[in-house]
C-alpha cells in the first residue's frame, strides 16, 4: 500500500486533497482572506470604469465574498455573473446590480443573478474574468470542481482577456495534471500575495 504522504497524482486526487484542506479553514481565516481578496481586486490595474468583468458569487468554502463584487461596482465595472444551465454545458451570464439582484440558484446556498440572461457568449465582452478554482499551478493550469462549466465557458473569451483564478495561497501549487481542453489562466489572485502572473 502506498504511504499516506504520497502526493496526489490525478485531478480527482488533487481535487479531494485541496477541498479537504479548504474545509479545515476556520471561519475567521476565511473572512480575513475574503477581505484581503476584495482589497486585491480593488487594486487590479485592468479594472477600470466601463470595463466588463466576469466574476462569481462564492459558494460554500470558495474564497471571496460579495464584497469583491461590490468593489468591482465601485470601480465602475460592468459585472457579469454566471448562471448554472439546466443541462450540462457552458454557463449563462447576467449583469450584477448589487446584492438585491441575487436570487437562489439550483443548489442550496448558491446565489445567482436574477436579471435577464444574456447568453454564454456574453463572457466575450469581459476584459477580465475572475474564476473560482480549487487550485492552480505554476504553469497556469486551473483545477475546478469537476463539472466542466468553466472549461466550456472560457473558450468564448477573446484573446488577450485576463483570466485570473482566485485561490487561497496554499492552493497555488507547483504542478497539476493537465488535459488538452484545459484553458490556461493568465494569473492567480491570492489573499496574501495578490496578483501573480503565470506563464501561458
Amino acid at each position: 500500500m502506498a504511504p499516506e504522504h504520497d502526493p496526489p497524482q490525478t485531478k480527482a486526487e488533487w481535487r479531494s486533497a485541496l477541498r479537504a484542506r479548504r474545509s479545515d479553514v476556520s471561519r475567521e481565516t476565511r473572512d480575513a482572506e475574503a477581505r484581503a481578496l476584495a482589497g486585491a481586486i480593488a487594486a487590479l490595474p485592468m479594472v477600470t470604469p466601463g470595463v466588463s468583468v466576469g466574476c462569481y458569487v462564492p459558494f460554500g468554502p470558495e474564497p471571496g465574498s460579495l464584497e469583491m463584487l461590490d468593489v468591482l461596482l465601485a470601480a465602475g465595472a460592468r459585472v457579469l455573473l454566471p448562471i448554472v444551465p439546466d443541462e450540462r454545458g457552458p454557463l449563462d451570464w447576467a449583469v450584477y446590480d448589487g446584492p438585491d439582484s441575487l436570487t437562489s440558484g439550483p443548489l442550496p446556498g448558491l446565489l445567482e443573478p436574477a436579471g435577464a440572461r444574456i447568453g454564454p457568449e456574453a463572457i466575450a465582452d469581459a476584459r477580465v474574468v475572475l474564476t473560482p478554482a480549487v487550485g492552480v499551478d505554476d504553469n497556469a493550469v486551473r483545477l475546478g470542481r469537476g463539472a466542466g462549466y468553466y472549461d466550456q465557458s472560457l473558450p468564448f473569451t477573446k484573446p488577450g482577456t485576463d483570466l485570473i483564478a482566485i485561490v487561497r495561497d496554499d492552493e497555488l501549487v507547483r504542478h497539476l495534471p493537465a488535459e488538452p481542453h484545459d484553458v490556461r489562466m493568465t494569473a492567480a489572485l491570492t489573499p496574501k500575495q495578490g496578483l501573480i502572473s503565470l506563464p501561458r
